[in-house]
């Protein structure tokens, strides 16, 4: 049986393209499996330089397109719900353009491993390089690679 994480990437490579054609940006995909029915939730936006915000009628469209596109691909064992919609206050940054878009906010990452015992930093997306991101936590500099980091997302 595939992994949660597994299931997730196929998902991604699956409906990352279609979303974008729809002239949306994918910015998350999160599956939960369950005894009899998972969910598939799919955080999208508007990509970088369009004005506006996603509504329902966005979410509707993106929905139906992903689904009858999961019906076809069939990447999920099981039965399972689809919700779509937007990624909220707190998005998800999983990939380097999605940190590039919000350069100054304050951010949450979470490293792979522990660094000087410390995995979770909060504070100003100072800067974005081509191998990572530079913040500042409480008035110093932090650099942190691309690679070394599990889990980001903006905060208030």
């Amino acid at each position: 049986m595939a992994t949660t994480g597994a299931i997730r990437d196929k998902l991604l490579g699956v409906l990352e393209p279609l979303v974008e054609q729809l002239g949306y940006e994918l910015v998350d995909i999160e599956w939960a499996s369950a005894p009899r029915s998972g969910v598939v939730r799919i955080y999208l936006d508007l990509p970088a330089g369009r004005e506006g915000h996603i509504g329902i009628e966005d979410c509707e469209k993106v929905s139906r397109e992903v689904s009858a596109l999961l019906d076809v691909e069939d990447p999920v064992p099981g039965a399972y719900t689809l919700e779509v919609s937007s990624p909220g206050f707190d998005r998800v940054l999983r990939k380097p353009p999605h940190f590039s878009r919000f350069v100054g906010a304050r951010v949450w990452l979470e490293l792979q491993l522990p660094r000087d015992g410390r995995r979770r930093f909060t504070g100003t997306l100072v800067r974005v390089t081509d191998i990572g991101v530079e913040l500042e936590v409480d008035g110093a500099p932090v650099q942190v690679a691309f690679t070394e980091i599990g889990k980001a997302r903006l905060v208030a």
